[in-house]
């Protein structure tokens, strides 16, 4: 008997102290789609603050969800961080976060740009905006994302790919907003406009749009900021000579998307990763996205400064981000068939 009692209290210690040494890692395996050199710094803060190592894998949102995919309860990573509501709907598809219940983000980030069952978080923000050609003049009848296919525009619209993430979710939104019939006029009256085949990043068509090469674009805001606050010359030129149109302000508001996280389902530090999301929420990580990337906050009231020089403050559209996914597959159907490459 009183070996067996021994037998059985060394177990028990054994899988205590297997207990407490899994609960004492002091780490977080972070695999991130954000190419930003600035969030450095924000993993550097963590560590400060909390004693907690951030392991770091970067890669391409649609790779890093199909290496965790991949690797399934195997897989290392506690934290997936990606760009675009609709990636992050993309890994809750494949159902790959686990839901979190968290006072801290519930309170911190809006309703509208956080996943309804807690899978996925919003931790900043940019807007889709219309520019314009500067020497040319603000284009009339240019209020709304609507009027981008207005007949009136026509050989004067430059935009990017169909496959391009950023106008996938818009589409998405306007969708959701107006239905799918309206949405897939709007997009053929879109293409009727092209001044050129669908072509280039949102960098790119920031500079044809300043070049005269044509008058309108779409673009996101950060784009905007990150070249009006270059070190280039020729780079702070090119973005000056675009204007800012903030689309829908007297309806719906401007079409927002988020940068986001959801912790994953086999994560093996699940707690850290919890706290590293709510620190990303606290006031100094989110003055940081705007002054270091040009984005917005994704908590309200934490910064009077506007990450895009000469812009204020804007009427934004709160549909909720998780529709930009729910939509995205009828989205890239209707780019098909409007014949938008």
């Amino acid at each position: 008997m009183f070996r067996l009692l021994a037998a059985i209290l060394v177990i028990a210690f054994s899988a205590t102290v297997a207990i407490a040494a899994r609960a004492e890692t002091k780490e977080v395996n972070i695999y991130s789609a954000r190419h930003y050199d600035t969030d450095l710094s924000l993993y550097d803060r963590f560590t400060e603050e909390t004693g907690i190592v951030v392991n770091l894998i970067e890669g391409d949102s649609d790779e890093l969800i199909a290496r965790i995919e991949r690797e399934g309860k195997y897989s290392p990573a506690d934290l997936l961080i990606t760009v675009d509501a609709g990636r992050l709907w993309r890994a809750e598809e494949k159902g790959l976060f686990s839901p979190v219940t968290s006072e801290v983000l519930e309170t911190r980030i809006p309703e509208h740009l956080r996943h309804p069952e807690g899978l996925w978080f919003g931790l900043s923000k940019r807007a889709r905006i219309i520019i314009y050609t500067k020497a040319e003049g603000r284009p009339e009848k240019l209020e709304t994302y609507d009027d981008l296919a207005d007949p009136s525009h026509k050989g004067e619209i430059c935009m990017r790919s169909s496959s391009n993430i950023y106008n996938i979710s818009l589409l998405a939104s306007i969708v959701e907003h107006e239905g799918k019939e309206a949405a897939e006029n709007w997009a053929k009256g879109v293409v009727a406009n092209f001044a050129r085949p669908a072509q280039g990043n949102d960098t790119a068509n920031i500079e044809a749009v300043g070049a005269g090469e044509c008058r309108i674009s779409l673009v996101n805001t950060y784009y905007v900021g990150r070249m009006l606050g270059s070190d280039d010359p020729d780079t702070r030129a090119a973005a000056e000579k675009v204007g800012l149109i903030f689309p829908n302000q007297e309806g719906r508001g401007t079409h927002v998307n988020i940068s986001g996280a959801g912790v994953l389902q086999h994560a093996p530090n699940r707690e850290n990763a919890i706290r590293f999301i709510e620190f990303l929420t606290s006031d100094w990580a989110q003055l940081a996205f705007t002054e270091q990337n040009h984005e917005y906050t994704a908590v309200p009231d934490v910064s009077e400064t506007s990450p895009v020089p000469g812009t204020e403050g804007f009427r934004e559209d709160e549909i909720n981000a998780s529709a930009l996914g729910v939509n995205q597959a009828e989205a890239v159907r209707i780019f098909d068939r409007a014949g938008w490459q």
